[in-house]
């Protein structure tokens, strides 16, 4: 005769270890992921500072005005620069995007594209608006992505998907002087700089990293940092104005 063993735990104490231990499993993952380290910093401009240029508009004055402040260089009173791109050149293994991802947004505002620079991920969505009361134009420049050119009235919202990691212009065509750029990236250490040129990049693995900068009219450039665990690593990043178009 067979004699059964009798069930040592009910089935629901079985259930509600399964999911503590869950739960416990999943808290443990959030705080591996908390404990990186934080890296801070402000990108400057070394040298005189340059003066804010000013563009002068040659169509749609009634609606875009007669003159804008460039964007191709803003500096805060201390020389900060504001839309410099900071990123870590090789990530962390395993550094990969939070999936879902809303789209990223781009409007057209006063005839100008809001924001000037943004970061999506690699296949990611970035929603075109336009809410000028005129009529806009898409045109990208780029090399490894599909180029695309299209008409914006106001109120449509035009979806492009991103497949390859590149830095991408857009401009409309109907007004010269409106300028965005598109920074593809392929894991989510990236930042762009504030108002005064301060950027985060946070909860970064311990360990030996370079960073890469971006600014469209200064270039790129390199600089080595060490992250420790639960430690803000500070840095000043210098980009300097030579060879920068006048």
């Amino acid at each position: 005769m067979c004699r059964c063993l009798e069930d040592p735990m009910p089935s629901k104490e079985v259930n509600l270890i399964a999911v503590l231990l869950v739960v416990t499993v999943w808290a443990v993952m959030a705080v591996d992921a908390a404990w990186g380290g934080t890296i801070k910093g402000t990108v400057r401009l070394t040298g005189q500072a340059v003066e804010q240029k000013k563009i002068t508009l040659t169509i749609d004055q009634y609606y875009c005005g007669k003159e804008q402040d460039a964007e191709d260089i803003i500096l805060a009173p201390d020389k900060g620069i504001r839309n410099v791109v900071v990123s870590l050149q090789t990530p962390p293994p395993g550094a990969k995007w939070k999936e879902p991802l809303p789209p990223v947004e781009i409007d057209q505002n006063l005839c100008r594209f809001v924001p000037h620079v943004v970061v999506a991920p690699v296949g990611g969505t970035v929603n075109f608006l336009n809410t000028d009361r005129l009529l806009h134009n898409l045109h990208s420049i780029s090399k490894e992505n599909l180029i695309f050119n299209r008409a914006q009235p106001k109120g449509r919202t035009i979806p492009i998907t991103f497949k390859t990691p590149e830095i991408i212009q857009v401009d409309c065509d109907l007004h010269a002087w409106m300028r965005a750029w598109v920074v593809v990236a392929d894991h989510p250490f990236y930042a762009i700089t504030n108002d005064m040129g301060e950027f985060i990049l946070d909860n970064v693995p311990q360990g030996r990293y370079t960073l890469w900068i971006w600014q469209e009219s200064l270039g790129t450039m390199t600089m080595d940092v060490t992250v420790e665990d639960k430690n803000v690593t500070s840095v000043t990043i210098e980009m300097s104005k030579t060879g920068m178009a006048p």
